[in-house]
């Protein structure tokens, strides 16, 4: 198999048509590629795909090409339009499908374009090589507002597009990066929102569930994926009064067993986990079943409530040990359906 294709982030597209929209504005040159520096030091040359005069200064667009990565953004223009400005100090705006941030809690204040530290740095060093003279950069990624609504912006408040983003320049195929900061970024929102037990779900079945089921607002509600260790240790670094963790026992099992990357090719199945806590808490044996799914649809009301009940808390006290009982846990399991199975804990916000 051929090693997966790197790609570049939002940032180096923005950083590269805005040092091809520097040239054309301070030398009347146009580019067909141009090289910037990275953040660790090494250069990238990207292709430019057009430049142009507007009325007060230069623009230049870059297609996004983010290798073999699955990210939402690929084939997106990144469009830098510069005009002069006073001083010697480079500015930066929002422009068509660039969000805005309104949440406090975020690397920018509320108000700021979402053009994140690092891009910044990025744009301000690839532009330093064309000019020393003051700049307003603004960024735009037209269809932006729509792409955004396929990411975890609105749910941490930046409103109006999407986020300018990178922290090494270059998107590395299937790297959980992306989605570790944007964990961290949620909570921070959370904290600063004053949330005091944020619900932390595996995706959208726990996101349905936690909405019927509990009372959470927009910022408490934390989608993790897979990456739990990741998000618990987080979580925990934060001044919660605790945490609520709702989803299906198919992912949250895998924690009772030490799978704290609940992904199916980095964790075991959950199956077997469930099926002999069956046997311990019911005293018979699992029926024949290929998903979690199946076990409990075997089991009639109150036994599936037991077992839902004695899973919760053997999900309760992994996350427990797991952050040496900083937090208080509370746990609540569901099936595909988004009924209740079992729970786990106190301080669950009900409804």
């Amino acid at each position: 198999m051929s090693p997966l294709r790197e790609g570049y982030t939002t940032g180096s597209c923005a950083a590269a048509a805005a040092k091809a929209a520097a040239l054309l504005l301070a030398r009347g040159e146009t580019a067909g590629t141009v090289e910037i520096p990275l953040p660790d030091g090494r250069r990238i040359t990207l292709a430019v795909a057009d430049a142009g005069q507007t009325r007060d200064g230069a623009e230049a667009a870059v297609v996004k090409d983010a290798g073999d990565d699955p990210d939402v953004t690929h084939g997106a223009r990144i469009v830098a339009s510069l005009v002069w400005d006073e001083g010697d100090v480079v500015s930066f705006a929002a422009g068509e499908g660039v969000g805005t941030v309104t949440k406090p809690g975020l690397a920018l204040a509320p108000g700021e374009p979402a053009i994140n530290p690092v891009p910044r740095r990025m744009i301000e060093a690839a532009v330093r090589e064309v000019t020393d003279r003051g700049l307003r950069v603004t960024v735009a990624v037209p269809g932006g507002a729509e792409l955004a609504g396929k990411t975890f912006n609105p749910r941490v408040g930046v409103v109006g597009g999407l986020s300018i983003l990178g922290t090494t320049g270059i998107v590395r195929p299937f790297s959980c990066s992306a989605l570790r900061e944007t964990v961290r970024l949620a909570l921070g929102v959370a904290a600063a929102a004053g949330v005091r037990r944020p619900v932390l779900v595996p995706g959208r079945i726990g996101e349905r569930a936690a909405r019927s089921h509990l009372r959470v607002p927009e910022e408490g509600l934390i989608e993790v994926g897979n990456d739990w260790g990741f998000a618990l240790d987080e979580a925990a670094r934060h001044p919660f009064e605790g945490i609520v963790v709702a989803g299906h026992p198919g992912k949250l099992a895998k924690l009772v067993a030490g799978d704290w990357d609940t992904h199916s090719r980095r964790s075991a199945s959950a199956l077997p986990v469930v099926a002999a806590l069956q046997e311990r808490v019911l005293g018979q044996p699992a029926a024949p079943a290929t998903t979690v799914e199946g076990l409990f649809a075997a089991l009639d009301m109150e036994a599936r409530r037991r077992l839902g009940d004695d899973l919760a808390a053997a999900v309760r006290e992994a996350i427990a040990k797991r952050t040496a009982g900083r937090l208080p846990v509370a746990v609540l399991l569901i099936d595909l359906a988004g009924r209740e199975l079992g729970r786990s804990g106190e301080g669950m916000p009900k409804k």
